[in-house]
């Protein structure tokens, strides 16, 4: 991966002026994401200096075991901790790096603590960590978390192809297999996720549809990059830079923001197909945002 010279990337009052922005004009929960967000050096002052109903961080967990605590005291209130399997070697395999036992002592520990609620993503990939769903589920029926299954996304340089997908109806047919009274519950407003429970489990489970089931009729979220750009869907190309703006002396970016949302399109970002998308120019998910 390129390196964008330090200049480039938001300052910390940079991402705090725009929180603001948009907590004045009635968001009520921002999320830090990445890349990975516990490697930023500011990142425990930033969450200090915003005022937010609900204030959440998307980890790989490497580091978060230390920084639990301070990130609660520091105003977090939702964790999410990415996990795409349980079985350590093939952990290595993924990310390229040990430190399987590090990131699941993290899960551990966060139920433990008065977090609002605690997530673990699981991306599922044909061929790859399909035979471990069902030991995902198991975790919940001791847990406080809820298992987000997500199918698998294309984006630039991950050689998405639509055979390595599982959808969201093949995985709930798989749970249902083992567990047959595993059922819908109610989705929160504005959702992604869909959720679904196994009876008398402790934790829950999410799905994550975006390709076989999309939600884009009630997504009201927004992306900002880490070099400011405004990003109103996952999969759209179209950006606009708050950064510029900011260093150019605009005090107010309400236009700005007004215009991007009214060009939300009607699904995947303007495009007509998971196909499409995989054929289309956008950043990699590492650049985006998880």
């Amino acid at each position: 991966m390129t390196l964008q010279p330090a200049s480039n990337i938001l300052s910390d009052a940079e991402v705090v002026t725009l929180a603001n922005q948009f907590i004045d004009r009635g968001v009520s929960k921002i999320r830090f994401t990445g890349g990975e967000p516990l490697i930023r050096p500011g990142i425990l002052d930033i969450c200090k200096d915003i005022k937010i109903k609900h204030m959440a961080i998307t980890t790989n967990g490497i580091l978060l075991r230390r920084k639990l605590v301070p990130l609660f005291e520091s105003g977090v209130n939702l964790l999410n901790i990415s996990l795409d399997t349980l079985v350590p070697s093939k952990f290595e395999l993924i990310t390229r790096r040990r430190g399987f036992d590090r990131v699941f002592n993290s899960i551990v520990e966060a139920c433990e603590m008065p977090f609002e609620q605690v997530k673990v993503n699981c991306v599922v990939k044909r061929g790859v960590n399909e035979d471990e769903i069902l030991d995902f589920v198991e975790l919940t029926q001791h847990m406080n978390i809820q298992v987000r299954f997500i199918e698998y996304m294309p984006f630039d340089g991950n050689k998405w192809n639509s055979k390595s997908m599982i959808s969201y109806h093949e995985m709930v047919d798989m749970i249902r297999a083992k567990w047959p009274e595993f059922h819908r519950c109610k989705d929160e407003q504005h959702a992604v996720s869909k959720a679904w429970k196994v009876p008398g489990f402790t934790g829950s489970i999410g799905f994550i549809s975006s390709m076989s089931d999309h939600f884009c009729g009630t997504c009201n979220r927004m992306r900002i990059t880490a070099d400011g750009n405004l990003k109103a869907c996952l999969f759209g190309n179209d950006e606009v830079s708050l950064r510029d703006a900011l260093r150019s002396g605009v005090s107010d970016l309400d236009e700005i923001i007004q215009n991007t949302v009214m060009k939300k399109h009607e699904k995947l970002g303007g495009h007509e197909s998971p196909e499409s998308i995989a054929d289309g120019v956008n950043r990699p998910m590492i650049l985006i945002g998880g």
